[in-house]
């Protein structure tokens, strides 16, 4: 709760293969007029830092998140976009909430926490002058028309919303690359989320994910990336809620192209998704790693490597 009192006080972010993947650009030196886009092939694990609505309504620590992300060397920064009128389902509306900030129902919360226009100006501004690629999941067709206003450089469907095929059209028609979290969903699920993307001809990563806050590790089923690769046929990555390290890392190991997980300065700060993030050494340590996955995998062709026939002369005496 500390973090979270000081900023109260103040007033209150099939086309890959063996880990091929676009790269958003990123530059210690980005100037404010440039846009960080994916523009190249590159074989590395993608890494999304979640700030999602971890920010409880203030700009400074969507900010703070946001370099967060940047020092810890991810590839983007997420967050969540609603319009919660349209979001927050009728039965939650009037449910009273204890909050920072009093009490308040569940429909004032939503808004009290919400970013409009000014705000995601300033993240974007700030997103460029530090050097790392931004976005937001749409949970409505209303604030999937407002991210348009800032050309993101990609999509990405929450678990919640994969079944809404009308939404799913929406954004395949933008026809940018997108992330869906399949947690929650049937195969028959996924099979239309597909098909749509398929059509569209939009580029589409599966994320497998298990859709608890936080996820226990005995539930992460994580041999399910080969088996969605193997059954679509399109690049999978993986979406984690554990508050641990090491399956996000196994994730890499086992196939993920993309990695995305919760990010926070505090995980005891008030809020729905603190306890199941990531904060800066974690997060350091999963990026650390997964950096290395493509590296220390090699090929699997048998090849000497330099130095192996030295070794070889000095330790079989009998030859």
């Amino acid at each position: 709760m500390t973090y979270f009192n000081n900023y109260l006080k103040i007033g209150f972010a099939k086309h890959c293969s063996h880990f091929v993947c676009e790269i958003i650009f990123r530059s210690n030196h980005c100037r404010n007029s440039e846009r960080v886009k994916m523009d190249s092939k590159f074989k590395d694990i993608f890494v999304i830092a979640e700030a999602g609505i971890n920010h409880n309504g203030s700009l400074d620590l969507a900010k703070r998140l946001i370099d967060l992300a940047h020092e810890t060397g991810c590839d983007a920064v997420k967050f969540q976009k609603r319009n919660p009128d349209i979001c927050v389902p009728e039965s939650m509306k009037e449910v009273i909430r204890e909050t920072p900030w009093g009490t308040m129902t569940y429909l004032e919360y939503k808004k009290r926490i919400e970013f409009g226009f000014e705000e995601y100006s300033e993240i974007d501004k700030h997103c460029r002058k530090v050097g790392i690629s931004w976005s937001a999941s749409a949970w409505d067709l209303d604030s999937l028309l407002f991210l348009d206003k800032f050309d993101v450089p990609f999509h990405k469907i929450a678990s919640a919303l994969s079944t809404n095929l009308e939404f799913v059209r929406e954004v395949a028609l933008r026809k940018k690359r997108t992330f869906a979290s399949v947690g929650m969903c049937s195969y028959e699920d996924i099979d239309n989320l597909v098909e749509i993307f398929t059509a569209a001809e939009c580029e589409l990563i599966l994320l497998h994910t298990i859709s608890n806050y936080p996820a226990a590790e005995s539930e992460l089923n994580l041999k399910m990336i080969d088996t969605l690769s193997k059954r679509y046929g399109v690049p999978v990555g993986y979406s984690g809620h554990e508050p641990s390290v090491t399956p996000s890392i196994v994730a890499g190991v086992l196939g993920a192209v993309a990695i995305e997980r919760h990010i926070t300065l505090d995980r005891t700060m008030w809020g729905t998704d603190h306890a199941a993030s990531l904060e800066k050494p974690g997060l350091s340590q999963l990026v650390n790693a997964v950096r290395k996955i493509p590296i220390v995998s090699g090929d699997g062709v048998k090849k000497e490597v330099p130095g192996e026939s030295q070794m070889a002369s000095k330790m079989r005496y009998w030859l």
